[in-house]
């Protein structure tokens, strides 16, 4: 060391640090590291050594840690340049800012684009509000780009004989006078346009004659619903499940409702609450509630198979079959007399509740899953009569998890199909039935081995569970049906010939269908939605399928749904536990009341004779 150095601050820690290295003899080497990841730096001292790299960090060079070395580490310079960043081959990028999924916090699987196909029901919709948005864009259409006048065709330059040339004489070549207000046929418009008394010289309203005709032209009065029910009911322990039917709206206006193992009354006219049963001793629940068109009956399935009738006007028993069904049932409808019961075994059996005989008279099976909606065409299947119904044996529609819906024919007539089998139909036979219940099927059906398989037709096109049914009462044998969350749509058919008549995507799950008996327009419940509206309560116009209003208010699944006996109220049920009562439809007029609700016909035209 230089003597000019030795008695300096920095020789004098030169020295001492070289003292400590005698002491205590090391390995040097050559440091590599990754700056990408922070090294901690010693308590009191500020600047990183080579040492402290070294270790914090294990060594990249075999060669150099072979050998010992005693050389001094050099004192850092303030002044020096940063040395050479060296990764290396043990660099490992980071990859946590590749990953857009979780540094955006996208959702895999997210719904796509709405396009035509895939439909999205707003989740609030009324046809004034429809019809007003409508009107006011076609007048800012009409204000924005009005219709231009139309011009007059260009002048056709008359032909005239060539003349011989002639000295020109002193006048104007340009004339700077305006030649709209000078031109007499452009005077004599304007004088036209002041004789109009519709002349917007004269209109004192801001927006031009167009539209002004546009605005004072007659519209029809859209119908104004409700959008907010004017009665809730609490149903604790009211089941959340897609395959049960557990509200019913009697001809008596008594709401028959099953919540766990029992099943309880509201009288509508006075809000009384009864308990019709309970099941509770024999460890069972109810799975399903069903009506009688008219009468005080009121059919009742189990989750153990059991089907029970009770006369509500008493509340006592009529009829107990133990063992209806191996499974449980999920589905009731009532033709008459005859009582039908849809099971998750797969079988539609058929009772005749008259008689006291256990087993049932006629057996039906179409479906390879669980049948989970049945619906019968009769002109009374809704409380009320009606001049459009196929008479009191008419056609049994049936709902399957299997995605099908079948239609039966039990009175044993034969119906040819006028159309040809397609994708989307099956045709099957309909034969007179006379045996014994138990004898067996010639139709080699897919449901081989069962009683009876003799289904009329048969529609594929749903590819989702089907439990929504509905007869439309209006137009005789169409059936509109409703499919699950992979399917979303609404399909009408005529079941006259098997045709498909119409299909609406709905963009979410179709829990229940019921037809207005004022109007031509159908319910629909939802549940599961590929957008932000879903548990909502739709009415469609039919066959226009435009939607009047989208009621909303549910928190879960709208899974049940009835319809008063006057057909102005319908009730719906949700796993929210709530029953809740909506004004959907206008009151009918005495006139109808008389006609749908007493026992005289619309076709009964005798009594319109003075």
């Amino acid at each position: 060391m230089s003597g000019g150095l030795k008695n300096t601050f920095f020789g004098k820690r030169l020295r001492g640090v070289g003292a400590q290295e005698d002491q205590e003899p090391r390995t040097t080497t050559k440091t590599r590291f990754n700056p990408v990841f922070p090294i901690a730096t010693a308590v009191g001292n500020p600047f990183l050594t080579s040492e402290a790299a070294s270790a914090s960090t294990p060594s990249l060079d075999a060669a150099s840690s072979s050998g010992s070395s005693s050389v001094a580490p050099e004192s850092p310079a303030p002044d020096a340049p940063s040395p050479k960043k060296d990764y290396g081959d043990r660099f490992i990028p980071s990859r946590s800012e590749d990953d857009l999924i979780t540094s955006y916090h996208l959702k895999d699987n997210g719904p796509a684009t709405p396009t035509k196909k895939n439909r999205i029901i707003p989740s609030e919709s009324d046809a004034p509000k429809e019809q007003s948005n409508a009107l006011f864009a076609t007048v800012l259409h009409t204000e924005m780009a009005p219709e231009l006048p139309s011009r007059p065709s260009s002048p056709v330059r008359p032909v005239t004989t060539p003349t011989a040339p002639t000295t020109p004489t002193r006048r104007k070549l340009y004339s700077f006078n305006s030649p709209t207000k000078t031109s007499p046929q452009r005077a004599l418009e304007r004088g036209r346009a002041l004789d109009d008394p519709t002349s917007s010289a004269y209109s004192l309203s801001p927006v031009r004659p167009q539209s002004s005709k546009i605005l004072r032209s007659p519209r029809r009065d859209a119908r104004n619903v409700c959008k907010t029910p004017y009665r809730v009911l609490d149903a604790p322990e009211l089941a959340e499940d897609f395959y049960l039917n557990l509200v019913d709206w009697s001809s008596t206006n008594v709401l028959g409702v099953g919540l766990g193992s029992c099943v309880y009354l509201w009288t509508a006219h006075n809000a009384q609450v009864s308990k019709l049963c309970d099941l509770s001793n024999v460890s069972d629940q109810i799975s399903s509630v069903s009506w009688v068109q008219k009468g005080s009956l009121l059919a009742v399935g189990t989750f153990s198979g059991r089907l029970y009738i009770y006369d509500a006007a008493t509340l006592q028993l009529s009829r107990q079959y133990t063992q209806a069904h191996s499974q449980r049932i999920g589905s009731l409808a009532w033709n008459s007399h005859l009582l039908s019961s849809g099971s998750r075994d797969r079988m539609i059996h058929h009772r005749d509740v008259r008689e006291p005989g256990l087993d049932p008279v006629q057996r039906s099976n179409g479906h390879r899953q669980e049948v989970c909606g049945l619906k019968w065409s009769n002109g009374v299947d809704n409380g009320y009569a009606s001049s459009s119904g196929s008479g009191p044996a008419g056609l049994l529609a049936s709902g399957g998890n299997d995605n099908k819906v079948c239609i039966w024919d039990l009175r044993g007539s034969k119906r040819p199909p006028t159309t040809a089998p397609s994708t989307h139909v099956s045709i099957g036979t309909s034969r007179a039935r006379t045996g014994a219940p138990g004898g067996t099927s010639a139709s080699g059906d897919e449901g081989a081995g069962a009683n009876d398989s003799n289904y009329l037709f048969k529609f594929h096109a749903h590819t989702a569970a089907v439990k929504a049914l509905a007869w439309d009462p209006h137009v005789s044998g169409v059936l509109a049906t409703g499919g699950g969350t992979q399917d979303k749509n609404i399909r009408w058919w005529n079941c006259s010939n098997g045709a498909m008549l119409g299909e609406l995507d709905t963009g979410s799950q179709v829990c229940n269908l019921i037809w207005s008996l004022t109007s031509h327009e159908l319910v629909s419940t939802h549940g599961y939605s590929s957008s932000h509206a879903q548990n909502q309560i739709c009415i469609w116009k039919y066959p226009s399928l435009e939607m009047v209003a989208s009621l909303t208010g549910h928190m879960n699944r709208v899974l049940y749904l009835a319809m008063s006996p006057d057909g102005e109220t319908i009730v719906t049920g949700a796993g929210d536990e709530t029953l809740r009562f909506w004004n959907a439809f206008p009151k009918r007029s005495e006139s109808e009341r008389e006609g749908l609700g007493g026992e005289r016909s619309r076709l009964d035209y005798a009594r319109l004779i003075r």
